[in-house]
């Protein structure tokens, strides 16, 4: 390892010591974080693979619908009675933390431009395509889940990464500098001191 360009004196030795004991404090609580990250990461990760599997299940379920409904209607009376929305969505984005680590939090809020849940004429269509547009709605709050979850698990693999980094940076880099930069100096102080001491026996 490097030894750090300073003066070898006692101050400095004593300022390099207080600085080795911040790093290694400072080395402790990354790792604990670190650790703290992986254990929510996977945690997370499992609970979003399985929750993923069941949204492509819903969504093939509500395609099937949507097949039959185009299968027993004409195309275009299809998309007629798609044509004009019943509703307006947005979501929006709050903050939560994790363990110092700010994560999305997404909530859906809907408005419905009438009274009615449906802006088409039941005559006139398949009631595969009203089972199909439920399910649709039904799935779409869980799609705005899944979206968060998988943005909380993106933010959480950066800050894995980053902090990574920094426990290597100090576990690999700083604290050995700092140590060997210790002992050098210590080294020299002894040195000088054996060199003092010899001087002043042959002065007397």
């Amino acid at each position: 390892m490097a030894v750090l360009d300073v003066n070898p004196t006692r101050m400095e030795l004593n300022k390099l010591k207080d600085r080795l004991l911040t790093a290694r404090r400072g080395h402790k609580l990354l790792k604990d974080k670190r650790d703290g990250l992986m254990r929510k990461f996977l945690e997370t990760a499992k609970k979003t693979a399985q929750f993923r599997i069941k949204i492509e299940k819903d969504i093939l379920n509500a395609n099937l619908h949507f097949e039959m409904a185009r299968a027993q209607t004409s195309k275009q009376i299809v998309g007629s009675a798609l044509l004009i929305p019943s509703q307006e969505l947005t979501v929006k984005v709050s903050a939560s933390n994790i363990m110092g680590v700010s994560t999305p939090s997404f909530s859906l809020k809907r408005k419905f431009n009438s009274s009615e849940n449906i802006s088409y004429a039941l005559s006139q269509n398949s009631i595969y395509l009203d089972e199909a547009i439920n399910l649709y709605e039904n799935i779409l709050p869980n799609l705005v889940k899944l979206a968060e979850q998988e943005k909380t698990i993106s933010i959480l693999a950066d800050e894995i990464e980053q902090t990574r980094r920094k426990v290597n940076a100090l576990e690999h880099m700083l604290i050995p500098n700092y140590q060997d930069t210790i002992r050098f100096i210590a080294l020299k102080l002894d040195e000088n001191e054996r060199s003092n001491i010899a001087r002043l026996s042959r002065a007397k």
